[in-house]
């Protein structure tokens, strides 16, 4: 299923990219967002340059249909640290057609005889359900969240008050859909998993005009799971240079180097699936994380950020003890009587760093000792004319 599981993929050959859709040169190093892509409003998160990042545990549809599995995951997500926890929601009917093919991960993982309506029906959690899982969230003190598929579904996540609507890579081009989201003046998070740089902002310019709230971009790979080579982190700058919005990344990569890797380069939310057990039965399970998993994928985010600092280059006050001990003064290499003029011969730099910095010896230099200075002993700028 996955932020894009309800659609195909086209069986037609890609196409090559655009020549006006800007990028990096590879010879570049990887950027974080632009300094100047603006803060987003996501409920009770404030998300972009400088902000903490925004962790959101993708259930998606690993509960099965099984209202008590949702509960467990929402205790998963909640053990793990996550900030957000979210599902998707939809009516079968409303989003795929009796013909409509599964897609190939999907052959791999569920009854080859079961049609994609078919297993879309069984994955559904009802409007009741819903409603017991957000209070469940609620209760567990993380905040619900959900990705609609289909325009009711956009309508019952808003009558559940959720905090932000996601929009799944698969809509990134449905206009009536992202009109309606727009209506409903909710901040949104776009994914935009097989997207050029101009769909992307020709989304955002439909949410914008159908009034959204603030809105924050995910770079996606539509793959389950998809390969580290395909990322492409470097379109997170791009992104945030051409849309001046807050960027971060829907992963569907194996294991937990990639999401962190996004947070080092200043993603400004992280999206991971993740299951009970990789072993269970369905769609998206294999290309999930499990509670330990994530809990470490969570950890590790953390870690970067507090690695990331505020920019300014000083000491760290950790650092004090081993700059005492460390750094270097001026010693005296040689007796020197009072009266000396110093010469460098006379001058050494040894360790402590309580005298007179090395930095200074310009200025210690062609003085006159105005005492007998013992060799070893530190220089102090009493010990000079």
């Amino acid at each position: 299923m996955g932020g894009q599981a309800l659609t195909q993929p086209s069986s037609r050959a890609p196409e090559p990219p655009s020549p006006r859709t800007p990028g990096l040169p590879s010879s570049r190093a990887p950027e974080p967002p632009s300094p100047r892509a603006r803060t987003a409003r996501l409920g009770p998160f404030e998300v972009g340059p400088g902000r903490r990042t925004l962790v959101i545990a993708e259930a998606g549809v690993n509960h099965n249909g099984d209202p008590e599995l949702a509960r467990k995951l929402v205790d998963v997500a909640v053990d793990a640290g996550a900030d957000a926890v979210k599902f998707q929601t939809f009516t079968a009917e409303k989003v795929a057609s009796v013909s409509a093919p599964k897609a190939a991960y999907q052959h791999q993982t569920t009854s080859a005889g079961e049609s994609q309506l078919e297993l879309l029906r069984r994955l559904e959690l009802s409007g009741a359900a819903l409603l017991d899982v957000r209070d469940y969230c609620g209760a567990r003190g993380i905040v619900f969240a959900s990705t609609p598929f289909d325009l009711s579904a956009v309508d019952e996540l808003v009558a559940l008050g959720v905090p932000f609507l996601k929009v799944p890579s698969g809509e990134i081009t449905n206009r009536p859909y992202l009109e309606h989201v727009g209506r409903t003046g909710r901040p949104v998070i776009l994914s935009t998993g097989m997207s050029f740089l101009e769909e992307v902002t020709a989304a955002v310019d439909v949410l914008r005009a159908a009034g959204a709230g603030d809105i924050a971009l995910l770079q996606c790979v539509s793959n389950y799971p998809a390969a580290a080579a395909d990322v492409n982190l470097r379109a997170m700058a791009t992104l945030a240079e051409a849309t001046g919005l807050p960027v971060g990344l829907s992963d569907h990569t194996a294991g937990i180097a990639i999401a962190i890797a996004a947070a080092a380069l200043g993603a400004c939310a992280v999206e991971k699936h993740f299951t009970l057990d990789r072993t269970m039965p369905g769609p998206d399970h294999q290309a999930s994380l499990e509670p330990s998993e994530l809990a470490a994928m969570i950890r590790g985010i953390r870690e970067v950020e507090a690695a990331l600092g505020d920019g300014v280059k000083r000491p760290a006050p950790a650092e004090a003890d081993t700059r005492l001990v460390a750094r270097r003064s001026l010693v005296a290499a040689c007796d020197i009587g009072a009266g000396a003029i110093i010469s460098r011969e006379m001058l050494d730099a040894l360790r402590p760093s309580t005298g007179l910095s090395p930095m200074v010896i310009d200025d210690v230099v062609g003085r006159r000792a105005t005492r007998r200075i013992a060799r070893g002993e530190l220089i102090a700028r009493t010990d000079f004319a």
